[in-house]
């Protein structure tokens, strides 16, 4: 049985390691209040920016753009790309493995993929198996900024628009809830018509104010529509990322509010368990005393 002192030592250590978690989840906890009014202060836009492309099909149906496409596809079982967004650091839960979980899956069905990773982590899982990394963004994920979000959104257009991938996927974590979240992958390109012609798709606190009059495109509703796209590109993977970031330090929490909970039960564990080995020493040295004090009447 391990003496006092140990004991004493074993439960110092607890109690700075306690010190360290309870700091991680209040740092979890103010960034992620900043990262969800980052996002709440750009959804508008990105919002509006949707609502114009629905316009745009719904008064001219005829348009045509490589980016969208409908639900059936033939001809595009070519290279598939992939965004794969995975935190710097561990000590999140399972956060980083669901992502990678999803990325995998994605990848047994088309191998021939490129990955395009955002995270230190996701960046380690792939190098330590020899999976090739089509383009590692070496900026840390926890600052997702629209600056970044451009940079990607640039690179994925480019290799989209020359024909070196026919499809490209982005691999994010989204809150399904206020304590919930789900890796899922979402087709990034092409877009899927029907995602525009559904209104029910997103919450709006307003109807939309029917078209009376006819709309004029110059030079022509297709040209629009493929200006658009960028901006809406961009916009869609500053949300990941911010959703993303969002769920990595809900994660965090949760994951830190556990630990604390563990080190206060195991803090009463050893507490006892520090009682009875001193209370132990304590009736060893009154017994020994006792029967010194008797071998000496004796």
């Amino acid at each position: 049985m391990a003496g006092t002192k140990e004991i004493k030592t074993h439960i110092e250590s607890v109690r700075e390691t306690r010190k360290i978690t309870n700091a991680m989840y209040l740092i979890a906890s103010t960034k992620l209040r900043k990262a969800r009014q980052e996002l709440d202060n750009t959804r508008p836009y990105f919002n509006a920016l949707q609502s114009e492309i629905k316009r745009i099909f719904r008064t001219a149906g005829d348009v045509d753009s490589h980016y969208f496409s409908g639900d059936e596809e033939p001809g595009r079982e070519g290279t598939w790309g992939c965004l794969v967004i995975t935190a710097d650091k561990g000590l999140a839960g399972a956060y980083n493995q669901n992502a990678i979980r999803e990325a995998m899956r994605l990848r047994e069905q088309q191998p021939d993929m490129k990955l395009f990773v955002v995270g230190e982590y996701g960046r380690r899982f792939f190098a330590q198996r020899n999976i090739p990394i089509e383009h590692s963004f070496l900026y840390t994920a926890q600052n997702p900024t629209m600056a970044r979000a451009r940079e990607i959104s640039a690179l994925l257009l480019d290799g989209y628009d020359r024909g070196e991938m026919q499809k490209i996927f982005i691999v994010y974590t989204d809150m399904a809830g206020a304590m919930s979240f789900q890796a899922r992958s979402t087709r990034l390109l092409p877009f899927r018509r029907t995602h525009f012609y559904e209104p029910e798709r997103e919450a709006r606190p307003l109807p939309e104010a029917p078209v009376r009059e006819p709309f004029e495109f110059l030079p022509d509703a297709s040209t629009v529509l493929n200006t658009m796209m960028p901006s809406y590109v961009s916009g869609f993977i500053y949300s990941a990322l911010i959703d993303s970031f969002c769920c990595e330090q809900e994660a965090r929490m949760t994951a830190m509010d556990s630990a604390n909970q563990n080190a206060e039960s195991l803090l009463g564990e050893l507490s006892l368990q520090f009682n009875r080995v001193r209370q132990a020493a304590i009736t060893q040295e009154i017994t020994e005393v006792s029967a010194g004090a008797r071998a000496q009447r004796s």
